[in-house]
């Protein structure tokens, strides 16, 4: 196993310590008693975990060490990170937290792409994807979203969120129809 996939695997293995953490401070702080060393070490695990993914994309680049288990590891890391994020930060209860429907949002899109990226293969074989714009733009503002909520920055949250809620959507959209435009130009197989 590669350095890279080290680092990718514990990333993954600090998603539950995230949570955990995340909800502690919510049941604190709805008790009345905001204990917030739950708080601190929540934002530490993100940001660790946070910065581990350019870390591991970089070694694996930088020491030619690209590999098909990172391919698959890096977004589960990715996905799971933010998604576990959302959802603890919409249901438990911080002072400032996101609405219910943002991760089913964020989560929904994510699951349809999945579905059909792997529908695509089955048919095409091969699919190319390329990372929009727009879906970069909406994963920044995802993360600014949970950063927003870990750090208890009331302004602009609301904002935040639509605006990231209509580029999740927008650019799901975007690779659906990217995709359909794949399986008409390709022959599949029956």
């Amino acid at each position: 196993m590669t350095a890279a996939n080290k680092i990718t695997l514990a990333r993954i293995g600090l998603i539950p310590a995230f949570v955990w953490l995340a909800w502690a401070y919510g049941r604190s702080f709805s008790g009345g008693q905001p204990e917030e060393s739950y708080r601190f070490g929540a934002i530490t695990i993100f940001l660790v975990a946070a910065c581990t993914d350019g870390i591991d994309g970089f070694v694996a680049r930088r020491f030619h060490q690209e590999s098909r288990l990172g391919a698959i590891l890096d977004p589960i890391a990715d996905k799971g990170l933010v998604a576990a994020a959302l959802v603890v930060l919409a249901a438990s209860s911080w002072p400032q937290s996101l609405p219910f429907w943002f991760p089913c949002v964020v989560i929904g899109r994510d699951l349809v792409l999945g579905i059909g990226f792997t529908a695509l293969t089955r048919l095409i074989q091969r699919v190319d994807v390329h990372p929009s714009l727009t879906g970069k733009i909406a994963t920044v503002l995802q993360l600014t979203s949970i950063v927003w909520v870990l750090f208890r920055i009331p302004r602009f949250l609301s904002t935040l969120v639509i605006i990231a809620t209509f580029l999740t959507l927008i650019s799901g959209t975007g690779y659906v129809l990217d995709g359909i435009r794949q399986l008409r130009v390709k022959r599949f197989r029956f």
